[in-house]
C-alpha cells in the first residue's frame, strides 16, 4: 500500500508546479516565510474535501455530472482571476512589496485552501491516483484511501513550505528593485490568468 512506488509517484505530483505552488511562492516573495508557511498549510488542508469526496465515491458523481462540474470549474476560474487581479493591484493581497506582512495567517490560509477546494479535477485526480495502491480489500478501501491521502497531504505541506521558504530567502534581494517587483507582480498575474484559462477548458 504505502510503497516506494507510491512515495515516488506522490512526490513527482507534489513537486510539479501548479496553482498552489505559485500561490505559496508568491506569498514567500511578497510577504515572507511566515506567510509562505500559512499558504502551504492552506493548500494542504484544501486537499481534504477532494480526498473525502474520492474516498466516499462523491468524486464519481462530480465526474459524471456536467452541471456540477462546470459550476465548480467556473468558481475556480473566477477565483484564479481574482488572484491575478490581487497580484497587479496596488497593495493587493498577492502583490510583492517591501512592507511587512499585515494579512492574518488565517486569511492567507483560507485563500490557499480555496485554490484546491474550487478545483473540480482534484477529486477526480484522487480517484485515479489512489486506487492502484490499495490492497484490494473492499472493507478497508476507504480507510486505505484516507491513509494514502494523509501521506500525500503531509508531503504537500513540506514540499510547498520548502518552495515558499526558498522564495522568501530571495525576498531581500528583490525588494531593492521596484522594476523587479513590478515584473514579478505582472508575471504572477499572467500565470494565474493562464491557469484560469487552462481550468476553463477542462472537461469532466
Amino acid at each position: 500500500m504505502i510503497s516506494a512506488h507510491f512515495f515516488l509517484t506522490a512526490l513527482v505530483v507534489v513537486l510539479a508546479p501548479g496553482t498552489g505552488v505559485i500561490f505559496t511562492i508568491a506569498m514567500g516573495l511578497g510577504r515572507g516565510p511566515k506567510a509562505a508557511l500559512w499558504a502551504a498549510l492552506g493548500c494542504t488542508f484544501g486537499i481534504l474535501p477532494a480526498l473525502i469526496a474520492a474516498a466516499l465515491g462523491l468524486a464519481a458523481i462530480l465526474h459524471t455530472s456536467a452541471v456540477l462540474f462546470n459550476i465548480m470549474k467556473l468558481l475556480g476560474v473566477a477565483f484564479l482571476l481574482y488572484l491575478a487581479w490581487q497580484a497587479v493591484k496596488e497593495g493587493g493581497a498577492l502583490s510583492v512589496r517591501a512592507e511587512t506582512d499585515r494579512s492574518s495567517g488565517w486569511t492567507i490560509c483560507r485563500r490557499a485552501a480555496l485554490i484546491n477546494i474550487l478545483n473540480p479535477k482534484l477529486s477526480v485526480f484522487f480517484l485515479a491516483l489512489l486506487p492502484p495502491f490499495l490492497s484490494g480489500q473492499t472493507a478497508t478501501a476507504s480507510q486505505e484511501m484516507f491513509l494514502l491521502g494523509g501521506v500525500f497531504m503531509a508531503m504537500t505541506f513540506f514540499v510547498f513550505a520548502g518552495y515558499g521558504i526558498f522564495a522568501a530567502q530571495a525576498r531581500e534581494v528583490l525588494l531593492g528593485s521596484e522594476r523587479i517587483m513590478r515584473w514579478l507582480n505582472r508575471s504572477f498575474a499572467a500565470i494565474f490568468v493562464a491557469l484560469a484559462g487552462r481550468l476553463a477548458f477542462e472537461r469532466a
